[in-house]
């Protein structure tokens, strides 16, 4: 029934009643019985039985006069009539299946039993044959258990005829049973138990309730899994279930508020709506139901309650309550310490806030406290109160499971911990517990499950632990600990099979000779110092099955008997060492293991596994020749494949197509050749192809539109040619698209702005693009990052580039950009991010970054206003392009700017004040324009000198040459550009009262000199001469010194280039 070792006076009562029924109903004819069972019957059993395949002769002693004899068969005493069949016998079937192999299909000569009252064919196998309707004909039947017997179709109504039935089990396992219509269960009227777990309910209507409403004698319900419709909040015309004991609705989605009527089940012992898609507020009435003792709320997400307040309530025979996985707020209160009969505590997965109360103690009772996944943030008790109804006079004395894991607990773990005499597991993990382990951790000797993992543990860990001999787990990873594991720590851990201390400080200091106590299943020592040798001890590990020394400063070559060892490893992980010398090929491994030996100094030709294995990491090796042209055949589970960064020569083999599982691909930074191989559309799970810095040639293969699920491409830094196929425009998922530094030509296809939805990278740079930038691009919302560079694209900025909405607000969600998933490894970006005139590698701030870079280009038109509303780009470079007109004032709203680049172009006017606003940026670059004028004082501007280079008319600090006095009091903005229209203005003048007389005199022999191309070479040397000493003479008069000087050097390297 789901009761509890414990439970109330009633529910001992209840089930002693149950059984006592049971028992009465199974009489079976006893040896020395004066009555034998009628012909009749025993001609019945055995039709029933000839219709039946008996492989297991569960049947086998259904032969000779008395059937009163055969197993399974109950007798009444006086008549001999059968009045009970029960092929179950107790024992548990062992297929997997779950099941009996008992089969074929039931008799209707069961109806001639007209005694029969107990049916029991629970864990048969009639293989999805229909429930036969004669079953209702058998109006004697009290009992009736067809659970889990392979019956499948329809449950026929006509069972609703059997009004002397008290219990009824149609309980299904995976096969198709269902109920069309409902109401035939009220015509139950003696029913006390019903369960229909697993049955198909959706199609009873909403009335089901009612319908249950009807049986006032019903004691349990299981309805388990039904998917029921819905539940009523009203039984009208009023509740008639006052024996209701125990009810079980969990597992369906009811998607409603928890009825009013429960609370008013007062004989309810037993509850559990568990999984319902439950919502809204816990009625406190509950704590009123006298009987209850049992109650299951878990995992309905949205149920909501003050905990300060829900379990200050009365609650007087609660043993197991179980809240987790909802939306339970506020304290624990010191009233829990009150709930004296409390055996079971689970909030996991809520809100609850605050503390553990140390009036949690008194609670002598309680086996399994689960607060983990809260929001408790206040140090554990120093101390626990007691209570006098204890016998042992100490807190929790029955304690067995404390798991607070994954909430905010600081401070020192408490000594109290060490002292709890009953407790197998510990598990504080993922907290933010300081200080050392307390060596009274020792006196737990019943522990067998400890968790300290993912704290700020420092210190060093004391020998007691290695007294704990029933431990089987030890998880102290990822704290600060430090100092040397010896020996001693491990000296009785004889039942240890998890010892997990990865990412710490810790030296294992043990004998060469040391032989563990231990035969451990999974060991992780990854970023513990183990090295330099290869640890003799691991070959004693013979039953090892996940393997991690990571980072643990191994300089050594493996020895050939880790080999014999490896063959049942599932995970082996021994990157980033220093571990040289080759591998063992092919290397003896479990099959679908995960291999990482990355980031070390292996060399050789690319060994493989011996089995079928999920996971391949060598990158970052000294691995030479090619990758075998078999591989994808050999290794077709493939689910990621990282080869990068070694000295790989040759194609990549066309067989990689077979791996059809493959989410990653990693090739790069090798010597590949040739082209890219049309198979790769058969790993149609792909979700990273990363095959930049290789020397691939050729096109990009136009099937690579097949993969609908690849989210990051990087075919950067090889050869190929030709342009961007159509075909890519499938790839609807693509976030990053690396095609830089390519061969790659025509125009960057307006598609990308359409098919794309949700690209964030976009990087084409330094390739043989021309044409105008398609505008569409703008309509990529997600774009972040755009690099154009170094390529011939022509024409304006497009305006619409205003409208990329992810550079208009700064970002300040950092999301690490992870592709593919398996067994905890993914791909995670990286990308080149060319800023400051240098290359950046971003990966884990990636998400963060905002950029433009259309620089080295053949770009035209004014600075693109548009480009102001990004107040969110971090990064804008346009240098090197043919550019001009003014930067705008309100370049000062583009608050982000990191990095500034408009090099190398034709910009004019003044530099305006409002730049000195961008507080952020680090790098400008405004060289080699035509700016004039002062440059604005303030802000990051008077430490970047070479920012202003090659502008002759630029004056003012941080530049040598000062302006004129004049010049030295602050003006507006709109001041300075009216000074600067005027000198515009005086220059305009100047040159047009010398231009009418030098016109005269210049036009007058240039007919001549068209004839007589032998002096014009040097008459126009005359001409320059004169128009240089006329520019000087204006400089003189209208310019300032410094600057005059810096325009006369200017012209001066002018004429040297001509």
């Amino acid at each position: 029934m789901g009761f509890s070792s414990g439970s109330s006076a009633q529910a001992v009562l209840l089930l002693l009643l149950l059984l006592w029924l049971t028992a009465r109903e199974l009489r079976v004819c006893r040896s020395d019985s004066q009555v034998g069972c009628p012909d009749a019957d025993r001609e019945a059993l055995l039709s029933f039985k000839a219709g039946l395949r008996d492989p297991e002769n569960r049947l086998s002693s259904w032969r000779g006069g008395d059937c009163c004899r055969w197993s399974g068969v109950a007798c009444d005493v006086r008549t001999g009539a059968v009045t009970g069949i029960r092929l179950f016998d107790g024992s548990t079937p062992s297929n997997s299946s779950g099941s009996w192999n008992l089969s074929g299909k039931l008799s209707p000569a069961l109806i001639r039993l007209k005694s029969l009252e107990h049916l029991d064919l629970s864990l048969s196998n009639f293989q999805n044959t229909p429930i036969p309707e004669f079953i209702g004909s058998m109006s004697r039947m009290r009992y009736l258990n067809l659970s889990r017997s392979g019956f499948a179709g329809s449950i026929p109504p006509q069972l609703g005829n059997l009004s002397s039935l008290q219990y009824l089990d149609l309980s299904s396992g995976f096969d198709p049973l269902a109920v069309d219509r409902f109401e035939w269960v009220s015509g139950l009227s003696s029913l006390k138990h019903l369960a229909m777990d697993g049955v198909d309910l959706s199609t009873a209507g909403s009335g089901w309730m009612q319908v249950i409403n009807k049986l006032p004698s019903l004691v349990e319900l299981h309805l388990s899994g039904c998917a029921l419709p819905s539940i009523p909040h009203q039984l009208l015309p009023s509740p008639n279930l006052t024996s209701l004991a125990v009810i079980d609705l969990s597992s369906n989605n009811l998607n409603s508020t928890i009825p009013n009527w429960v609370a008013n089940l007062t004989s309810l012992m037993y509850a559990d709506f568990s999984s319902c898609s439950l919502h809204g507020p816990i009625p406190m009435e509950l704590s009123e139901l006298p009987h209850l003792s049992y109650l299951s709320l878990a995992l309905n997400n949205n149920l909501t309650a003050d905990c300060s307040k829900l379990l200050d309530g009365r609650w007087e025979n609660i043993e197991i309550f179980d809240l987790s996985s909802n939306r339970l707020y506020g304290n624990l209160p010191a009233s829990t310490g009150n709930i004296t009969t409390l055996k079971e505590l689970h909030l996991f997965d809520n809100n609850v806030e605050g503390g553990v109360p140390s009036s949690i103690g008194k609670l002598c009772n309680l086996k399994f406290l689960d607060l983990a996944g809260n929001n408790l943030s206040l140090p554990l008790p120093e101390s626990l109160e007691t209570s006098n109804i204890c016998a042992s006079r100490r807190p929790l004395p029955n304690l067995e499971y404390l798991r607070l894991s994954n909430n905010e607990i600081p401070g020192l773990l408490p000594e109290w911990v060490g002292d709890l005499p009953k407790l197998k597991e510990l598990s504080l993990g993922y907290n933010s517990i300081g200080g050392p382990i307390p060596a009274s951790l020792g006196r737990l000797s019943l522990l067998t499950d400890m968790g300290l993992q993912g704290n700020a543990l420092n210190g060093s860990v004391p020998s007691t632990i290695g007294q704990l001999q029933r431990l089987n787990i030890l998880d102290i990873s990822s704290n600060n600990l430090s100092g040397n594991i010896s020996e001693a720590h491990f000296s009785k851990l004889r039942e240890l099979k998890i010892l997990l201390m990865s990412y710490n400080s810790l030296v294992v200091s043990v004998s060469s000779t040391w032989v563990p106590p231990f035969q451990v299943r999974r060991l992780e020592m990854g970023s513990c110092h183990l090295g330099p040798r290869f640890p003799p001890w691991l070959r004693t590990q013979k039953a090892l099955k996940y393997l991690d020394f990571s980072n643990a400063s191994i300089s050594d070559r493996i020895p050939p008997w880790f080999w014999d060892l490896s063959s049942n490893l599932s995970l082996l992980n021994m990157s980033f060492n220093r571990i040289t010398g080759q591998l063992q090929s092919p290397m003896n491994i479990e099959s679908f293991a995960d291999i990482d030996l990355s980031s070390n100094l292996l060399s050789g030709r690319l060994p493989l596994p011996s089995n079928d294995v999920a996971l391949l990491d060598l990158s970052n090796n000294r691995f030479s020749g090619p990758i075998p042209q078999n591989i994808g055949k050999l290794l077709p589970s493939l689910v990621f494949l990282l080869l990068s960064d070694n000295h790989i020569v040759g194609s990549i083999p066309t067989s990689i197509g077979q791996m059809q599982y493959l989410q990653v691909l990693r090739l790069s930074r090798n010597n590949l050749t040739g082209g890219i191989p049309l198979s790769l559309q058969e790993c149609s799970l792909l979700k990273a192809l990363d095959l930049e810095f290789n020397n691939l040639s050729g096109t990009i293969p136009p099937t690579l539109g097949g993969l609908k699920q690849l989210q990051t491409l990087h075919l950067a830094n090889n050869k190929l040619v030709g342009g961007i196929p159509a075909f890519l425009r499938n790839c609807s998922s693509l976030e990053t698209l690396d095609l830089g530094h390519n061969r790659l030509s025509g125009g960057i296809p307006a598609w990308i702005g359409c098919s794309l939805p949700v690209l964030r990278i976009l990087r084409l740079r330094s390739n043989r693009f021309s044409e105008p930038i398609p505008p569409e691009l703008s309509n990529v919302s997600s774009l972040q990052v755009l690099d154009l560079a170094q390529n011939n694209l022509g024409g304006p900025v497009p305006r619409s580039f205003g409208n990329l909405r992810s550079m208009v607000a700064s970002r300040t969600m950092n999301r690490y950009l992870l592709y593919g998933w398996y067994r905890g490894r993914y791909y995670g970006e990286s990308l080149l991010v060319h800023t400051k005139r240098q290359q950046l590698q971003y990966t884990k701030t990636l998400s963060l970054v905002t950029s433009i870079d259309l620089s080295g280009n053949k770009l035209t038109g004014d600075f693109p206003e548009q480009l102001l509303r990004l107040s969110g780009l971090i990064v804008l470079d346009l240098s090197g392009n043919n550019m001009s007109g003014t930067i705008p004032e309100q370049i000062a709203g583009m608050r982000s700017l990191s990095s500034l680049d408009l090099s190398s172009n034709s910009f004019s006017g003044i530099i305006p004040p409002g730049l000195t606003a961008l507080t952020f940026i680090s790098y400008l670059n405004l060289s080699n324009n035509n700016f004039s004028g002062r440059i604005p004082a303030g802000g990051q501007l008077g430490t970047m000198a070479s920012a202003f280079d090659g502008n002759p008319y630029l004056c003012g600090a941080p530049l040598p040459e000062s302006c004129p006095e004049v010049d030295v009091p602050e003006k507006t903005p709109t001041q300075g550009n009216r000074e600067s229209a005027d000198a515009g203005d005086d220059d305009k003048w100047f040159y047009l009262t010398v231009a009418s007389g030098f016109a005269a005199g210049l036009l007058g022999p240039f007919a001549v000199l068209s004839v007589k191309r032998s002096w014009a070479a040097a008459y126009f040397t005359v001409v320059d001469w004169v128009a240089d000493n006329i520019a000087d003479a204006k400089d003189a008069i209208l310019v300032p010194k410094p600057a005059a000087r810096r325009r006369r050097a200017a012209r001066g390297r002018n004429r040297r280039r001509t």
